[in-house]
């Protein structure tokens, strides 16, 4: 396959990688964006409220949208090509190289901006009627569901905010937490009660999604609820690393300093892949601005010493 070489290799078209995206290249570091903008989380909020400067609320795709287009404004390129795998240099300060299913990349540096994917609830029903009326995102499939009444499974800010997206197309939303309060911010939950299409059930754990062909209720409590989907938002699970040999934590979220530097010499990681103690949209962009400076060090030194 043909290899085309860059300074900076992200992988991840999220928050943290366009971040690092409009900084590098600002820096003079010739950078290559990997995936599809699309499946950031980011990319699928309703209204992004709590991002500083943005105001009026913004939808997350907009935000997006605008970070790519500034990204590629000061020279990023980008490609929505499947990264497959990362062959991590033999030897310090050797060039990484990037597989995609299409191409080959080589980079000085590379960033993991994955992210992280959604957990699933594990009960009966959950795979077989997925995109037959079981989602994980609510402003992806929502549309679907106009006039109809679904369930959204989860009590953070993911699932208060799907709830409240869906409100304003279904005739009514079924809210199901198995806690006896929500973990979601204030602002949430206080939208959430206030909301007449929106119901909620606490202490209320889904045991089985049901239908043939399509969602026609969840069981909950011995109580078959008829619905016709179910939107499920429990929290998330790191995204694919590429590389076994990086260090993690115990949940398996990439462990770095301060500096996103990674167990490996050249390879950064930045928002919610890494481990931290809060991901939210604000603290990715953070991470890859941190990431994008450091990687800039890196790329300058390792040529400063080819050129001695």
């Amino acid at each position: 396959m043909e290899k085309k070489i860059f300074d900076l290799i992200i992988i991840g078209s999220g928050p943290a990688g366009l971040s690092a995206a409009v900084y590098a290249c600002r820096s003079g570091l010739k950078t290559l964006i990997l995936g599809n903008a699309a499946a950031s989380q980011t990319f699928r909020i309703d209204l992004l409220e709590n991002y500083p400067g943005v105001f009026p609320a913004q939808k997350g795709y907009a935000f997006i949208d605008s970070m790519k287009n500034q990204a590629e404004k000061f020279g990023a390129v980008t490609d929505m090509n499947q990264v497959v795998s990362v062959e991590v240099p033999a030897v310090q300060g050797g060039m990484f190289v990037v597989n995609t299913d299409k191409i080959s990349y080589t980079a000085v540096s590379v960033m993991l901006c994955t992210g992280a994917v959604h957990k699933k609830l594990g009960v009966e029903g959950e795979d077989t009627l997925y995109g037959k009326g079981v989602s994980y995102c609510a402003t992806c499939d929502g549309p679907f569901f106009k006039g109809k009444k679904v369930a959204v499974v989860g009590g953070g800010d993911s699932a208060c905010s799907e709830a409240l997206f869906l409100s304003s197309i279904c005739s009514e939303v079924i809210l199901i937490h198995r806690r006896n309060e929500f973990r979601a911010q204030k602002s949430l939950v206080e939208q959430v009660e206030k909301n007449p299409v929106v119901k909620i059930m606490l202490n209320s754990v889904v045991q089985s999604i049901n239908g043939r062909d399509k969602v026609e209720s969840v069981t909950v409590g011995g109580e078959n609820i008829a619905v016709d989907g179910v939107f499920v938002s429990v929290g998330t699970v790191p995204a694919q690393t590429f590389v076994p040999e990086l260090k993690k934590d115990d949940v398996g979220y990439v462990v770095t300093g301060e500096d996103m530097q990674t167990s490996v010499s050249g390879l950064f990681a930045a928002g919610d892949i890494r481990s931290k103690s809060m991901r939210q949209v604000v603290t990715a962009c953070s991470d890859g601005a941190v990431a994008a400076g450091e990687a800039l060090l890196y790329v300058k030194n390792l040529k400063n010493e080819v050129h001695k």
